[in-house]
């Protein structure tokens, strides 16, 4: 069997456990505040949020794949060569999936493949097959590449906040006066709103992977153009719910009990407002870290009702895990690369 055809194989199963290891990891941002407000069971939880996320991929358009298949530019290298900087990436990726997972740290796995990525690219080339995407922003006012990207990662959160805290505030007038029965209304709700979250979580984190393999494809000379076929559609979403109904049950204490507790309102409010930030940002093709989205709503929600009670402090550690994250992704993607680039020179010699 030729290289380029084994390589091309194995990147095309290291997206897919990329895409498992990324629903595995987010499963406890969907269901964490479920949980915790006691209005599903665990199994219950799962298997309504993997019905959704296999949904989402497939009638959620192919906006982020688009930005996340182009941010990355191998085109003037051997193909052996770009499916070898991708797989690296990609393995570097996992390997801070896998990490922050036994840790329980709710890190973004978004984060994490544009760091591998960005890793390996830079090590085996050069910053300049990195779509930066800057000059674009400055002469042309036009988002696009690693830009557009980031600052997507970066106002997500703060769109998660704000969301967060408005909502809470316009809820809690509304039902300022109901009686604790409310609360059984509440949990029944949940049942609408964490499928909608769901949802907006696989038709943005799955376009992701479809990105990812429609570029292995492309490299690999299967397709001559960037069109993201049925089949990986249907591949990643089969990947991404496999990986959810895994279930990442570490990050839930984290996510639903650690930073402010959670009732059957401020779980309802958390999924509504996350999903709408969430799916908003599909249809611009921005993709988002559904991790940082659900943790930043939880915690605009204990600030606009007692902020005193907000854990700032595990607050705080999210946040050092998200500022680390794409270089300490990016050190393995790179680290990745340079065991393969030895093995081959082994191998050939």
């Amino acid at each position: 069997m030729e290289l380029i055809t084994i390589l091309a194989v194995a990147a095309v199963v290291i997206v897919l456990l990329f895409d498992f290891t990324n629903g595995f990891h987010d499963a406890a941002n969907i269901i964490a505040t479920v949980i915790a407000s006691r209005a599903m069971q665990p199994v219950q939880a799962v298997i309504i949020v993997g019905v959704f996320e296999f949904l989402g991929p497939l009638l959620g358009g192919t906006a982020v794949a688009n930005t996340i298949g182009k941010f990355v530019d191998l085109s003037d290298l051997p193909p052996v060569n770009a499916l070898t900087i991708l797989v690296s990436g990609l393995a570097g990726a996992i390997f801070w999936n896998l990490f922050t997972w036994w840790k329980g740290i709710p890190s973004s796995s978004s984060h994490a493949l544009v760091g591998g990525l960005i890793g390996a690219v830079v090590l085996a080339v050069d910053a300049d097959h990195v779509v930066w995407g800057f000059g674009e922003l400055f002469r042309h006012g036009h988002l696009t590449g690693v830009t557009k990207v980031l600052l997507a990662l970066i106002l997500s959160p703060l769109a998660g906040f704000l969301v967060g805290y408005a909502l809470h505030r316009l809820t809690s007038l509304l039902f300022r006066a109901a009686h604790p029965r409310i609360n059984r209304k509440l949990r029944w709700a949940q049942y609408l709103t964490a499928a909608s979250l769901a949802f907006s979580h696989g038709a943005n984190d799955a376009q992701k992977s479809m990105g990812m393999l429609t570029l292995v494809l492309l490299l690999g000379g299967q397709i001559p153009a960037f069109q993201v076929p049925f089949w990986v559609m249907l591949a990643c979403a089969s990947a991404l719910t496999l990986g959810i109904l895994s279930g990442g049950w570490r990050i839930v204490r984290t996510l639903g009990f650690a930073i402010y507790k959670v009732r059957p309102l401020h779980a309802l409010n958390s999924q509504l407002g996350s999903g709408l930030v969430i799916i908003s940002a599909s249809l611009l093709g921005a993709p988002v870290s559904t991790t940082h989205v659900v943790a930043t709503s939880v915690m605009g929600i204990g600030a606009s009702e007692r902020p005193r009670e907000v854990r700032w402090g595990k607050a705080a550690e999210i946040v050092k895990t998200w500022l680390i994250t794409i270089p300490a992704s990016a050190f393995a993607g790179a680290l990745v690369l340079a065991l393969i680039q030895a093995l081959l020179r082994k191998a050939a010699s």
